[in-house]
């Protein structure tokens, strides 16, 4: 398993405009349409990789937690699905429902939308505040498979607790770590 950390995006940069495939709801969802009333989560994930598999039941609880206070999450996956089909949009739709996921999980088929974002892993983890500005991205916490660090969310949660306390988010911030984004050779 490939270990690749985040580009870290500069802070202050806004949100890369979208629009794709949402695989559970079979409808095009934009990032106006998406985006939460006081804070966006924008995560680039994949149903393979062990990384993913690791946070998943972390992000689905902060999901549900922080969407009844007006944080959005989305979730996108970019991965080149020639190659890599168990992450095709059909097997994508079931994992989401197998997850739980309360949130979209978009399709990049281009991968236009991962490479806006200069995500480089799964998981990616982008938080914008209510203006779409840049104020986290890096990991969700320090667990990842085997390290026996527990899983808590801790690092994603206080960025997303600041910005609801209208307080400076912590510039000290760790890139995620994962599985590289399974890119089209072109």
């Amino acid at each position: 398993m490939a270990r690749t950390p985040s580009n870290m995006l500069p802070l202050g940069t806004k949100a890369p405009n979208f629009e794709l495939l949402d695989t559970v709801s079979g409808t095009s969802i934009s990032l106006n349409s998406a985006k939460g009333e006081k804070g966006t989560v924008i995560m680039f994930i994949c149903n393979h990789c062990p990384f993913v598999i690791h946070v998943n039941p972390m992000i689905v609880e902060l999901a549900k937690e922080y969407q009844k206070k007006g944080i959005a999450f989305v979730a996108i996956s970019s991965n080149d699905v020639e190659n890599y089909p168990q992450d095709s949009p059909d097997l994508m739709k079931q994992k989401a429902k197998e997850e739980g996921y309360t949130f979209p999980y978009l399709y990049d088929e281009t991968q236009g939308v991962a490479k806006d974002y200069d995500a480089a892993c799964t998981p990616d983890i982008y938080l914008f505040d209510s203006q779409l500005t840049l104020v986290y991205r890096g990991q969700l916490d320090g667990s990842r498979p085997g390290n026996d660090v527990p899983l808590t969310g801790t690092d994603l949660k206080k960025a997303m607790d600041a910005i609801l306390q209208g307080k400076e988010v912590d510039q000290d911030q760790k890139p995620s770590l994962g599985c590289n984004i399974k890119w089209k050779n072109t």
